[in-house]
């Protein structure tokens, strides 16, 4: 009597504790995932707030303070430098993506795939950009973001850290620049090379499109670097 009478208060108390979740899953981890896709979603209104102000400031210098045409031009020049105007061209757009799970070997003389050769990485992402930035790109957009002098494309795990917001695969980067230099860039980096036997092999993705031309966004996120301060 007693074993079943301890063997129903464990039952009542596990049923009462869950209320219809799993209890088997390690809520920290839920908890983790949730604040930072919360974060990251709050970053990216934060982002647009932050442009919608930046464009009403613009919007009131361009009424007469005082300063001459030339230099509204070298500010004008230095803000496009920056990153943070618009800029209209022609561009190209590089696609990475996972392998395939189940993915094998499809070329003989090459090992079975290991987890860690069928996702991208961060050295990945990285030298599309520094393929563009040396093709002559005007200015990149990585996923929804553009990238400015201060920006790092980091990843931890499967996922894309840029600017305060997450990311998941398949990363789009996209360029503004002559197309044909851009491409030629992404085919001469020595990196790329090496993505690109795992592309072949292990069957990561990897698409290189024209886009026409099209109108990269600003950067609107905040300009002051940003850094650590010992505790007093």
């Amino acid at each position: 009597m007693a074993v079943f009478a301890l063997a129903g208060l464990i039952f009542f108390t596990s049923f009462n504790t869950a209320k219809g979740t799993d209890i088997r899953t390690d809520a920290s981890l839920l908890k983790l995932s949730d604040l930072i896709q919360e974060r990251s979603h709050k970053n990216g209104l934060l982002d647009e707030a932050n442009g919608s102000l930046r464009r009403d400031v613009e919007s009131l210098a361009e009424r007469d303070d005082g300063s001459t045409k030339a230099e509204d031009e070298k500010l004008t020049a230095l803000e496009h430098r920056a990153g943070t105007q618009r800029i209209k061209g022609k561009a190209v757009t590089v696609t990475l993506d996972d392998a395939p799970p189940n993915a094998t070997a499809k070329l003989p003389g090459y090992p079975e795939p290991q987890p860690d050769y069928l996702v991208i990485h961060q050295q990945d992402l990285q030298a599309v950009v520094n393929a563009l930035w040396k093709g002559g790109a005007q200015g990149i957009k990585v996923m929804d973001q553009r990238l400015i002098s201060t920006s790092a494309v980091r990843c931890v795990g499967n996922t894309l850290i840029l600017q305060g917001r997450v990311y998941s695969p398949p990363y789009k980067i996209q360029a503004v620049g002559d197309p044909g230099k851009l491409k030629q860039a992404l085919a001469d980096s020595k990196a790329i090379q090496n993505y690109m036997v795992y592309v072949n092999v292990y069957g990561l993705g990897w698409k290189v499109e024209d886009d026409g031309t099209v109108t990269l966004p600003g950067y609107s996120g905040t300009v002051d670097l940003q850094y650590a301060k010992p505790v007093e």
